[in-house]
């Protein structure tokens, strides 16, 4: 159960990101969150993961507050959430199977598991054959799914899209929209930040709609309105 009390992020710029938004979303949910650029989607997603803290009220993840976290504990707790951006994260010099296996190696996997788990995780992403090229030598749809692989390798219970499809044309969009489903069909809890209708109407899940800073809907089997 992730659950956000009473949040409220305020800038130094006196900006309000988000004004007083409590939800929870439960174990194996696919959530899609949405708003127009500013609503506040992105820093929802920051708290979740401790990037960022809150001005007023706490966020939990199950019984733990993550803002109390000393940073050992928090490294923990990152483990178990896996994070995927717009614009892929990738290192440029390192092949796929490197870019997964550097995910691996900093949360103390071995090298036999490794070796077992990175074509693994490529297959179910449908990359098998890509796994020694580098990043520039893939389309924008194929970078994303490596980010996806590298973020469900170690096999998190939460997997956190942030505007995953932002840079895609619509055909990779909806091979993404297919991938995280698959994933939140096998037990994952999947957070997906969007402002692409299409997306929305795709997933079919629940959908919270954020604006200037506040829940404005949260409907259990959504569509995209705003």
């Amino acid at each position: 159960m992730i659950y956000y009390d009473k949040v409220s992020k305020i800038y130094p710029d006196k900006s309000v990101a988000l004004d007083n938004v409590s939800f929870g979303i439960e174990p194996k949910e696919f959530v899609t969150i949405v708003g127009h650029s500013g609503a506040g989607k992105t820093t929802l997603m920051k708290l979740l993961i401790a990037e960022d803290y809150p001005t007023e009220g706490s966020v939990f993840l199950e019984s733990t507050n993550v803002h109390n976290l000393n940073k050992k504990q928090m490294s923990k707790l990152r483990r178990r959430i896996g994070t995927v951006f717009q614009d892929y994260r990738l290192i440029q010099n390192k092949t796929i199977y490197e870019n997964i296996a550097f995910a691996m190696e900093a949360s103390g996997r071995t090298d036999h598991e490794i070796a077992a788990d990175v074509p693994h995780v490529l297959e179910l992403v449908d990359l098998a054959h890509k796994i020694w090229n580098f990043p520039h030598e893939l389309s924008g749809g194929e970078r994303q799914r490596v980010a996806i692989a590298r973020a469900i390798v170690t096999q998190p219970d939460i997997i956190i899209a942030d505007e995953p499809t932002g840079n895609l044309d619509p055909t990779n969009t909806f091979e993404i929209v297919r991938i995280l489903k698959k994933i939140n069909e096998m037990g994952t809890t999947v957070l997906l930040t969007t402002h692409n209708k299409g997306v929305v109407d795709a997933v079919g899940g629940r959908v919270i709609t954020m604006e200037n800073g506040k829940v404005i809907r949260d409907d259990k089997s959504g569509k995209y309105i705003l």
